[in-house]
């Protein structure tokens, strides 16, 4: 598999540096901050480039690659939109532009191109999202019990709340029927009961907790994905984009999300 790494931050050289362990070659980096410093990708030997266009000013068009994107919010849908329109399949596991989903999605359909998207490509946390969708539904007839959730990260993190909290919270509201609402902000009031008060903390280098809690005056239950270390995130990603190669060889294109690769 030939790889396009979209951002050469912590991920991406993580990513680098695993790809070439599962044989695979990666054909550029493309990063406007790491070319500005003249860095080079650490083992293949491979061009960092301001841009897509820069890259393929110098190579030709890109042909057969398969492009990873873990870049900056500020930066994904410019990205995303170009790898559309070039027709270049896309793992992107950048948050914070899921208010495009379903304009940029429209676009990869319309090319015939491929998107694979999550918050959050770790085997565990999305085993974890199938977990907290099934507490949801089985305490919901329990009026007694009360819902919140609650994540960590380090203090370097872009966003906030985390696009995994999100997904998350998404799956608790589907299945919890009393609970219609996530509410992110500082709250100076009680939670309404409808809503699922969902809190965030940035500190030091934790690289990621996601906590959901099921509260009674009588006892709690709480559910907890706590990731080690950025591992979890590079080999679930790299298994994706495996899985994301063997569709589009076989001629399947469309847009897809760790629930197709898990299934």
């Amino acid at each position: 598999m030939n790889i396009i790494l979209s951002g050469y931050g912590k991920m991406g050289r993580l990513l680098e540096n695993r790809a070439a362990e599962r044989g695979h070659g990666v054909a550029a980096v493309i990063d406007p901050f790491a070319a500005a410093s003249g860095e080079a990708a650490s083992l293949t030997g491979a061009g960092i480039f301001d841009t897509i266009d820069s890259f393929e000013k110098r190579n030709g068009p890109v042909c057969g690659c398969i492009a990873l994107d873990f870049s900056r919010p500020d930066a994904a849908e410019r990205n995303i939109r170009t790898f559309a329109e070039k027709k270049i399949p896309a793992l992107v596991g950048t948050t914070g532009w899921y208010d495009k989903l379903d304009e940029l999605g429209a676009l990869f359909e319309r090319n015939q191109g491929s998107l694979l998207w999550a918050s959050n490509f770790s085997l565990g946390v999305n085993i974890f999202y199938r977990i907290a969708a099934y507490c949801a539904a089985l305490i919901d007839p329990y009026d007694e019990y009360d819902a919140g959730a609650y994540e960590t990260h380090h203090n370097q993190k872009a966003d906030s709340p985390s696009g995994t909290a999100k997904m998350i919270a998404g799956h608790v509201l589907k299945n919890m029927k009393r609970k219609t609402k996530a509410v992110w902000d500082k709250l100076d009031r009680p939670p309404k009961p409808e809503e699922l008060h969902f809190s965030s903390l940035r500190v030091g280098a934790e690289p990621g907790v996601h906590g959901l809690v099921f509260d009674s005056a009588a006892d709690s239950i709480e559910i907890r994905h706590t990731a080690r270390n950025r591992e979890g995130l590079v080999s679930g990603a790299l298994i994706a984009a495996e899985w994301l190669d063997r569709n589009v060889r076989a001629g399947r294109h469309g847009v897809f999300t760790m629930d197709d690769v898990l299934a």
